[in-house]
């Protein structure tokens, strides 16, 4: 089963690319986090449409193959082009969406699923709570540590290959998506999609948020899917820590935990993370029947 491409503009936005699968089971948004492309759901995306469920992945503005807005680059705005889109799409009832963010992309999800509603479930993937300022005593510091790396000018096919060699277990195609980052100019090498200057700006809205606040807001079943290293490092000491706060905060929230998974575990491990987010429209699904009783 193969994507087809579209575009969606926003009233008022961008236009928004998308990757989309027809189905008649309850639809999923799938999005990506920073810097990223949606091709990277693509294993995900078919196992879930093979599944009957209707899957739309997005680039995000100035992302993939989506309009380079000139403004916008926040967390908060990101999750309003989300929701124009789910408006746009129709999606409302019995076919609100589940809507998975992976890394960034689980912060934009929270926004969304607090400040406009209208989902059916939430997924958080090795992302959701993201708080820099809690790892760094300024944005200046922050940006210095995180700033990404210079692509420009590299060969794509160089590129492809140390992606390959890096994540040797990642199954056919992975690679490929991964590599819908950037865009591959005429002489061969490759730039990224997302200027610096908007990268800057997403990472300053990493560091100044705080979703924790946002959480209590969300009304909907949540699964967490955080990716730690085993034995554990000092980074996955808090980030456990942040996801038992985020269980404690969210209303109807649990966990699975990939011990010994990539950050990019959506690419990594599609199988596994497409039955999981079944199982998560099927709690979307049993709560609306609640609902829905007399």
């Amino acid at each position: 089963m193969e994507a087809y491409e579209d575009q969606v503009a926003l009233p008022g936005g961008p236009r928004l690319a998308l990757r989309r699968y027809a189905g008649e089971r309850r639809p999923f948004l799938l999005v990506h986090g920073l810097s990223s492309n949606a091709r990277t759901w693509d294993g995900v995306s078919r196992h879930l449409a093979e599944a009957g469920h209707e899957v739309v992945a997005v680039d995000q503005r100035g992302h993939g193959r989506s309009e380079q807005a000139a403004e916008g680059y926040t967390t908060q705005q990101c999750a309003t082009d989300l929701a124009a889109l789910i408006g746009q799409l129709g999606w409302t009832g019995d076919r609100a969406p589940v809507v998975a963010g992976q890394s960034w992309g689980g912060n934009v999800v929270v926004d969304l699923a607090a400040r406009h509603g209208g989902l059916g479930a939430a997924a958080l993937v090795d992302g959701g709570w993201i708080r820099l300022s809690d790892r760094f005593a300024s944005f200046e510091q922050c940006w210095a540590a995180l700033a990404p790396p210079v692509f420009e000018g590299m060969p794509a096919d160089a590129m492809a290959r140390g992606l390959a060699e890096r994540h040797a277990d990642w199954p056919p195609g992975a690679v490929a998506g991964t590599m819908g980052n950037v865009e591959v100019l005429p002489d061969g090498t490759v730039r990224p999609w997302l200027r610096r200057e908007h990268h800057r700006e997403i990472v300053r809205s990493l560091y100044e948020d705080d979703p924790q606040q946002l959480y209590p807001d969300v009304r909907v079943p949540v699964l967490l899917v955080p990716a730690v290293a085993e034995p554990p490092t000092e980074p996955d000491t808090a980030k456990r820590e942040a996801v038992e706060a985020a269980l404690a905060l969210l209303p109807d929230a649990r966990v699975r935990w990939y011990v010994g998974a990539d950050h990019d575990l959506h690419a990594q491990q599609p199988a596994r993370l497409a039955s999981d987010l079944r199982r998560l429209a099927e709690r979307a699904d049993a709560r609306a029947q609640r609902q829905g009783a007399p």
